[in-house]
């Protein structure tokens, strides 16, 4: 592996277990390790850089602590992909900056984007009459290549009408809402729930069917309380985690 030729510098202000994690999180996002494989052990990474064991064993726990790494009791030290906190569900923030800052590349492919009559459900929580003409777009959305997120969208095409000119796969939708009154996002009603994977997701997520799916229905609305956007997402039980801040009722909000 690329590791055996890799430096560490001794000379710069940089701590060594410092420079040691970054060089094997380098190593991980190059592919060089795939997830589950075995990482050197700590006498071997202190032979191969001349660098102490208690050295190693700094930059091996951190990895572990933010999710690098994991270790399993007389077998070793494997090498696993940090989960992507979604803050999406207190905060009205783009997919891809939420990746961004979790400092991993976003990037979307586009399943499917037509126009197509409202159903009764679709109808329901969108506000209009079954058979409404409506956006319907098909989202999978990915972490460094990982895909995490499959995600359908259905919007009354009488309030966004302008959506056909964009290419969803490289622009936001929320960014594309956001440029008219009548249908910029203000609030969001999210319900979500645990439920196995599908062959659907199984399909395009990589996962088993039966595998835990966090599901996602969100319905947002403008600030005149028009529902715009019904969305029905899938997460990869295994790649995400939410986080959420609950008050007290006892806490004046401010």
């Amino acid at each position: 592996m690329s590791f055996y030729s890799a430096q560490l510098d001794k000379n710069v202000p940089i701590p060594l277990y410092y420079q040691l994690k970054e060089l094997i999180i380098s190593e991980i996002k190059k592919g060089n390790y795939e997830e589950n494989s075995m990482i050197p052990t700590e006498k071997e990474f202190s032979d191969i850089f001349s660098i102490s064991r208690t050295t190693v064993r700094q930059a091996v726990t951190e990895l572990v602590q933010e999710g690098w790494l994991y270790r399993i009791k007389s077998k070793g030290t494997f090498v696993t992909f940090p989960k992507v906190n979604q803050a999406f569900i207190q905060y009205l923030e783009p997919f891809n900056e939420q990746i961004r800052q979790s400092g991993r590349t976003p990037s979307t492919h586009l399943l499917d984007f037509q126009v197509t009559e409202a159903d009764e459900q679709t109808a329901e929580h969108l506000d209009i009459l079954p058979g409404t003409k409506v956006f319907f777009l098909h989202r999978l959305r990915f972490a460094d290549g990982d895909p995490i997120v499959l995600v359908k969208t259905f919007l009354p095409c009488d309030a966004c009408p302008d959506l056909g000119i964009h290419d969803f796969s490289k622009v936001s939708l929320y960014s594309v809402l956001g440029q008219k009154p009548s249908s910029r996002i203000h609030h969001v009603h999210r319900l979500v729930e645990a439920v196995g994977a599908t062959e659907e997701d199984s399909r395009y997520l990589g996962l088993a069917v039966g595998e835990p799916i966090q599901f996602f229905t969100s319905i947002g609305y403008t600030e005149a309380q028009r529902p715009v956007e019904y969305s029905l997402a899938r997460y990869r039980g295994d790649k995400n985690q939410f986080e959420i801040i609950v008050y007290s009722k006892s806490v004046e909000k401010v």
